[in-house]
């Protein structure tokens, strides 16, 4: 492997980071898509998973020979900031310790500017399936917005089997090799031994 190629090779793993996105549309235009995007801790910061939410904004049509396909309100979307307590809450219903996250009252993040509130819900009837929502309220009172993602339980597993083995470098970031010479103590080792053979 070349300079050229080693240079490519490390910068690779800061350009890249892991996602996972989901789109159901359908003939209603009331689906939605998801996107979760994997934040390794690192330095002081903990790590989480951003989530990001767009309902349905088009139908499409495929019939003909231009079709089109279904668009989300990727502008209008919803991102919130999954950390170790949401995710494990969520953890807890997608394995069936409860139906729901918050009790049934959701999880609520507040900043200067909103309030979004994250609903995970595990539905049985009509459909066995899982309901994630996020609601976001202004704190002046002057909008809100919401988006809506239906889960089928092959998509709800996935996402469970991926949150879990993401809590490694959720919790404690990405291992490194730090470099340390050990010189001296070698040094010091090589020394003590050639005086004990020595007396």
């Amino acid at each position: 492997m070349n300079e050229t190629m080693q240079q490519k090779v490390a910068q690779q793993p800061g350009q890249f980071r892991p996602s996972l996105a989901l789109y159901h549309a359908n003939g209603k235009g009331t689906g939605g898509a998801i996107k979760m995007t994997l934040h390794p801790a690192h330095d002081d910061t903990d790590g989480c998973i951003m989530l990001t939410m767009a309902n349905q904004l088009t139908i499409g049509d495929r019939r003909g020979p231009n079709p089109t396909f279904p668009r989300f309100d990727w502008d209008g979307r919803l991102t919130v900031k999954l950390d170790f307590t949401d995710l494990t809450e969520m953890l807890m219903v997608f394995r069936g310790e409860r139906e729901s996250i918050g009790d049934g009252k959701g999880l609520f993040h507040t900043t200067s500017q909103f309030t979004t509130s994250i609903n995970l819900r595990h539905i049985v009837e009509p459909t066995n399936c899982y309901s994630l929502e996020l609601f976001r309220t202004s704190r002046e009172g002057q909008g809100e917005s919401r988006a809506r993602f239906i889960l089928a339980p092959n998509e709800a597993l996935g996402i469970s089997l991926a949150i879990e083995k993401s809590f490694g470098v959720i919790c404690f970031g990405i291992p490194m090799l730090v470099p340390h010479d050990t010189s001296k103590y070698r040094r010091e080792t090589r020394e003590a031994r050639n005086a004990q053979a020595a007396a």
